[in-house]
């Protein structure tokens, strides 16, 4: 028994040691999130026609750092987690036109640079032997420079295509808004879940009803109950086309096929083993399970924090 303790006190502190590391981090960590900028817009030609499957290009004009992406089957494009600065934006499609745009990100802020591409290729060097255009000035009809294109209802998109852009960036935001919530809510689960760990040895205590068995119940009830929101969060978040996640991103995830039915099997397992002590018994059969799976979900749930507070 003395063995056993032994390790569950180990387990304990190793769990408590995550947490608490994590807990120290993620104020900069958030700061650091909140310091990134999204970059997003739509790809059209001349008359207003969206491109799919278009490259685009994002320059750090400061670093010189590019990153690449592609338009979806809308012709939109979405680049996130760009640091704030001013940045080049460029398109060249497989017949060569292409077109690029300055822009300046701001920390924490989601930017929307829209694309259109050139008419006609750049013109290449001229032959030595190639005849000079004519003036446009020497054409007495020529078209005047300043004609304004149609509009793209003039071209017969309707109202609800034309919006589109716009629905795309407040869905962007509102899955932005609801992403920052579910991290929040998940640092301040971490909480009562240390707590919840740290009373787990004296709620074996033999004594029915003892004031720390029943604190550990109150405090694990607690934890369940914010752990359900913050999955909540991330679970109604819109998903955004086209979004590449990243090796932390991904193991976050991975996590939570872990930790998730861990949340939910280990106060179920609590319920047995606080029924068999309050009755007298020793713990027994599937209850004496309640510990071990609350240590393995606790350490889960704490690898899914640190993996993103702290890049490698």
């Amino acid at each position: 028994m003395r063995a056993k303790a032994a390790i569950a006190v180990f387990g304990t502190g190793i769990v408590l040691i995550v947490l608490l590391n994590i807990l120290l981090l993620n104020p900069v960590a958030l700061r650091a999130q909140d310091a990134t900028a999204t970059l997003s817009g739509t790809v059209t030609d001349h008359a207003g026609r969206v491109l799919p499957d278009v490259k685009v290009t994002v320059k750090n004009l400061a670093t010189g750092q590019s990153t690449d992406t592609q338009t979806n089957s809308d012709g939109i494009y979405t680049v996130s987690n760009l640091a704030a600065g001013d940045y080049e934006v460029s398109v060249l499609a497989a017949e060569g036109a292409s077109s690029t745009m300055p822009t300046t990100l701001t920390a924490g802020a989601s930017q929307k640079v829209d694309l259109v591409l050139n008419a006609t290729p750049p013109p290449t060097e001229a032959s030595p032997t190639a005849t000079p255009p004519a003036p446009a000035e020497t054409l007495p009809e020529a078209p005047s420079a300043q004609k304004t294109e149609p509009s793209l209802e003039d071209l017969g998109f309707s109202k609800t295509e034309t919006q589109s852009n716009t629905a795309e960036q407040a869905l962007l935001d509102k899955r932005t808004r609801m992403l920052r919530i579910h991290q929040r809510m998940g640092l301040i689960t971490t909480i009562p879940l240390v707590a919840t760990v740290i009373l787990g040895p004296g709620a074996g205590g033999k004594s029915e009803g003892t004031v720390t068995r029943d604190l550990h119940v109150a405090l694990g009830s607690l934890t369940g109950d914010l752990y359900g929101i913050t999955a909540w969060y991330a679970i109604r978040a819109p998903r955004i086309a086209g979004t590449q996640k990243r090796g932390p991103i991904r193991f976050h995830e991975a996590m939570a096929w872990i930790h998730g039915p861990g949340m939910i099997l280990t106060p179920i397992l609590g319920a047995l083993a606080f029924q068999q002590k309050n009755n007298g018994e020793k713990v027994h059969g599937i209850a004496s399970l309640h510990g071990p799976v609350a240590i393995v979900t606790a350490g889960a749930y704490g690898a899914a924090l640190l993996s993103v507070s702290v890049k490698f």
